[in-house]
């Protein structure tokens, strides 16, 4: 008793082009022909599919099935394929508790459940600079810009005014504003040390800073990128004092 190629896929419940890929990548021997030139297969080969197919399912990659022998037990490959497993898991269990937190808040899904909330009252550019902060921070940076954000709000209202800033606002009003936040930029420096920090950053520190300084170039208006600039050398300029 012997099977086309055909006949073999339907007994296993795969396809032709399933077996076809076995034979093209050494999982599964070619069988003798007929005189008329059509494979048959035997009760080996039908056995040799059941067992790929199987394993297959379990999750086994085929470059694993290769090296494994029709009556080898493969422990080592089951015991990776249940670590993975684990891992993915873990991974989803921590996906659909996120999605819990979304769906009760109702917040954007652009930043993790625990942020997303105290960023809602943010300008658009300090939102979408928060996005960016959350990705190229480390831990140690972001534990400071957790708190950061907890504890401003409502806020200086120098910011509110910063928010506002036409890109064309003159030399007198952008400097008059940078003398009026300078404290308040003090102050955050003072208390979170570690909010500039990007030597734990998932991307590298050079990279970071790199984002981090585009970032602000593009989100920022031109009055608004001149006050920050102008911020940050009067900030220099007191430290050294």
């Amino acid at each position: 008793m012997s099977w086309s190629t055909r006949e073999l896929a339907e007994l296993a419940g795969t396809s032709v082009r399933t077996v076809r890929h076995y034979h093209d990548v050494g999982l599964l021997e070619q069988p003798e022909r007929h005189s008329n030139g059509y494979k048959r297969y035997g009760v080996s080969h039908l056995l040799r599919v059941l067992r790929i197919k199987r394993l297959s399912d379990l999750g086994i990659p085929l470059s694993r099935i290769a090296g494994m022998g029709d009556n080898e037990y493969p422990h080592e490959s089951l015991l990776a394929l249940d670590t993975e497993l684990a891992a993915t898991i873990e991974r989803l269990q921590r996906i659909r508790m996120e999605l819990a937190l979304i769906l009760r808040q109702g917040t954007p899904t652009d930043l993790p459940p625990d942020l997303a909330p105290i960023t809602t009252e943010l300008s658009e550019a300090d939102r979408a600079y928060t996005v960016i902060m959350n990705r190229v921070l480390g831990p140690t940076a972001l534990g400071s810009l957790r708190e950061m954000l907890t504890a401003m709000n409502p806020g200086d209202p120098t910011m509110a005014e910063f928010d506002n800033l036409p890109a064309d606002a003159d030399e007198q009003t952008r400097a008059d504003l940078a003398e009026r936040a300078l404290p308040y930029v003090r102050k955050l420096h003072a208390t979170y040390p570690n909010l500039g920090s990007v030597d734990d950053s998932p991307v590298g520190p050079q990279r970071a800073s790199q984002a981090l300084a585009l970032a602000l170039k593009d989100l920022y208006n031109e009055a608004q990128f001149d006050v920050l600039i102008r911020v940050s050398r009067l900030l220099t300029t007191s430290e050294q004092d």
